[in-house]
């Protein structure tokens, strides 16, 4: 492959003309362009590969490397590393970075001779994903492999008055202040339960947000159980010392064991109440305590993006907080050859852990395609070894420290909406259950329709198998779906013949017949 085209600013070109004017055949497709991505596409460019780098946003970085807005000022934390990561992804040879392409589903191939193997991936997108839908086209890439670095979303848990505008997530918050120094009130309660929440709230504060209470629903004395992981990741100590700090500085109140829960106010937030929580999440009566605010941002940790995976029957595990993430080997792997993963796709652990993992994933990679097993041995892939032991560690820590209790349910009424985009109370989760025979949270779902709305369950799947579970319902296992996004007809309606009968397309048709 020809070395990518450069813009008049030293980034490369989005690649878009060249992707749309025909398939591109690369060793690699790596999918996701936050910090798993760009260190794996990096490396494996710089190990010989050819790389399609692919991403539904028009930048490089992912949301922890999300540009700000240039009045906030050169960001600190963090960027030197992402700076090292643009300067080795500028300066590969063999890699094309395709901005604006929302990947919708992952097909095998029985056999791509331009490639020279037999089992091949081809990787579907739309071109041009600005909200435009005249402008998307559909866009496959044929690999060799396949790196998913998908990442995250947010998790919420509903209780009442969520609904009220002026509730938004706590990653959404501080995206808005990054990308476009947009406060989401003047004065901002935090709440969910999260190290996101530190960082959300200080944040918000230094844009000039008064931040009256930091509402965390675990206490970090949770972390004090496993010293040993402590100190083998000083810098997570240091970063907290730094949260710490910030938190005196802006005079941020913490509440710790609390939790949000009711929203007063109905054209706008006018206050929350705070109620102290026992251990299994309970509201403790006669704890409860309103404060004033005109926001509240609220977020309860982050949910692996797995989608594409589950599709193609990827093993998934339980992670200590209830989600699930995909199952990797000692290299990255999945349990489907020729896909591997990185990042928080298994399993949430913070950017320097995805920087890790991208990079020993590309090792692997490169092994393999290369017949060159030296390259997943050597003194650097040992070093990466090490290295994600002990932050993976810590990241299970830190999962477990911030489980959501089964007792967060006792926040609903019956009237309360779980599923936002269907409309559906937890009262009628609650009968699905109770009155009308659901055993599995999958009738649930049919019975009430809750995740079938825009958001297919993103947003409310964790909180209808939570309120499942507690009338004694199978738990939910991950959704596999044909598709990771919505997609309009006309791009299925140009997908190649090939892609139609083979791979797991047609092998969903058959099955539906």
């Amino acid at each position: 492959m020809a070395r990518p085209a450069r813009d008049g600013g030293g980034g490369i070109a989005d690649g878009r003309a060249d992707a749309l004017a025909d398939d591109l055949a690369v060793d690699l497709a790596v999918i996701g362009a936050g910090a798993a991505g760009l260190a794996g596409a990096a490396t494996a460019a710089e190990l010989g590969l050819t790389v399609a780098l692919l991403d539904s946003s028009p930048r490089l970085g992912g949301q922890f490397y999300r540009h700000p807005d240039p009045a906030l000022g050169p960001p600190r934390h963090g960027w030197p590393a992402f700076d090292d990561l643009l300067r080795r992804v500028r300066d590969a040879t063999g890699l094309r970075h395709l901005a604006g392409h929302q990947v919708w589903t992952v097909t095998r191939d029985t056999e791509d001779r331009r490639l020279g193997a037999r089992r091949q991936w081809s990787v579907h997108a739309l071109a041009g994903t600005d909200g435009d839908p005249a402008a998307e086209r559909p866009v496959r890439v044929r690999a060799r492999a396949v790196l998913l670095a998908t990442g995250t979303y947010e998790r919420q848990l509903p209780f009442p008055g969520w609904t009220v505008p002026g509730v938004v997530g706590a990653g959404g918050a501080q995206a808005m202040l990054k990308s476009h120094l947009v406060l989401p009130g003047k004065r901002v309660v935090v709440a969910g339960s999260g190290p996101l929440l530190l960082a959300v709230a200080t944040s918000l504060a230094a844009a000039g947000a008064r931040v009256p209470a930091l509402v965390e629903a675990t206490g970090y004395e949770r972390y004090a159980r496993h010293p040993r992981t402590l100190a083998a990741n000083p810098d997570k100590l240091t970063e907290s010392a730094g949260h710490a700090a910030a938190l005196l500085r802006h005079r941020i109140r913490p509440y710790p064991r609390s939790a949000v829960t009711q929203v007063h106010g109905t054209d706008r937030v006018e206050a929350v109440t705070v109620s102290r929580l026992d251990r299994d999440w309970r509201p403790r009566p006669g704890t409860q305590r309103r404060i004033a605010c005109d926001a509240l941002a609220v977020g309860f940790g982050l949910v692996p993006q797995i989608e594409l995976a589950t599709q193609l029957g990827c093993a998934t595990r339980r992670t200590p907080d209830g989600t699930h993430a995909l199952l990797l080997d000692a290299r990255q792997q999945t349990s489907v050859p020729g896909l591997w993963a990185a990042g928080e796709t298994g399993g949430v652990g913070g950017v320097r852990l995805a920087r890790t993992e991208g990079e020993l994933a590309a090792h692997a990679i490169a092994a393999r395609l290369r017949g060159r097993p030296a390259l997943a041995a050597g003194p650097r892939v040992r070093t990466l070894l090490a290295r994600r032991t002990h932050m993976r560690a810590f990241a299970e820590t830190m999962t477990a420290a911030h489980a959501p209790g089964p007792g967060w349910t006792h926040w609903l009424d019956d009237a309360t909406d779980v599923c936002r985009c269907e409309e559906v109370t937890a009262g009628r989760v609650r009968e699905a259950v109770a009155d009308l025979g659901a055993r599995d949270a999958r009738t649930v779902k049919l019975l009430t329709r809750a995740g079938m709305g825009w958001c297919q369950g993103r947003l409310c799947g964790a909180a209808v198998a939570c309120l499942s579970a507690q009338q004694d319902v199978a738990p939910s296992s991950p959704e596999r779906r044909p598709f990771a996004v919505p997609v309009p007809l006309a791009a299925l309606a140009e997908l190649p013949q090939e892609a139609e009968e083979g791979g797991e397309l047609g092998e969903e048709r058959q099955r539906e017949q």
